[in-house]
């Protein structure tokens, strides 16, 4: 075993699966072309893969807690499907309106955290990837690398990268993928 493991945290909307604000039917969850070729090269490569994401639309009451579970699952019924997985989904059911400040909501780092510490993962050493500059702030809160994809909103947000850099901006997670260096 590994002193220290080394995670690909990702977001989900935009990054694994199509964009649709607010996903609450599981019939609506299609992937991205190239997702799971992705997690296969990633996982190859040695990294774990750990899905962090936002779901405010539970505390605007879009959508309960069950039917993610439902939307979690179909996502990891395809994942087996076909050969691959990811090691955890983190969430956070939080919207400050509604439920008021937390550490877990994104830009906060502390869905990061929480699975720094059950997976003793070393984050300088790790990658979020994301399609807003609010997942890049959340890697660079955790002291991970970042990285910009151009799906979902990610070509919309390239355009208002300015104090907020990502280390590497790709066209997909599959770019990604296949440019890493472990």
């Amino acid at each position: 075993m590994k002193d220290k493991n080394v995670a690909i945290f990702l977001d989900r909307d935009g990054v694994i699966n199509k964009e649709v604000n607010y996903l609450a039917d599981p019939d609506k969850f299609i992937l991205l072309e190239g997702t799971i070729e992705a997690l296969k090269i990633l996982v190859s490569k040695g990294y774990l893969l750990i899905l962090i994401t936002n779901q405010a639309g539970i505390a605007r009451g879009y959508f309960t807690e069950t039917k993610l579970t439902e939307i979690h699952d179909k996502m990891n019924k395809i994942f087996k499907e076909n050969t691959t997985s990811l090691d955890d989904i983190f969430y956070c059911p939080h919207h400050p309106m509604f439920t008021g400040p937390c550490e877990c909501r994104k830009p906060n780092p502390g869905m990061i955290i929480e699975a720094k510490k059950k997976y003793n993962i070393d984050l300088e050493n790790s990658y979020m990837v994301g399609d807003t500059l609010n997942d890049i702030k959340t890697g660079k809160n955790a002291g991970c690398k970042t990285v910009l994809v151009l799906t979902g909103h990610g070509t919309v947000e390239k355009e208002k990268i300015n104090e907020i850099k990502p280390n590497y901006i790709y066209n997909n997670l599959l770019q990604f993928a296949e440019n890493i260096k472990l």
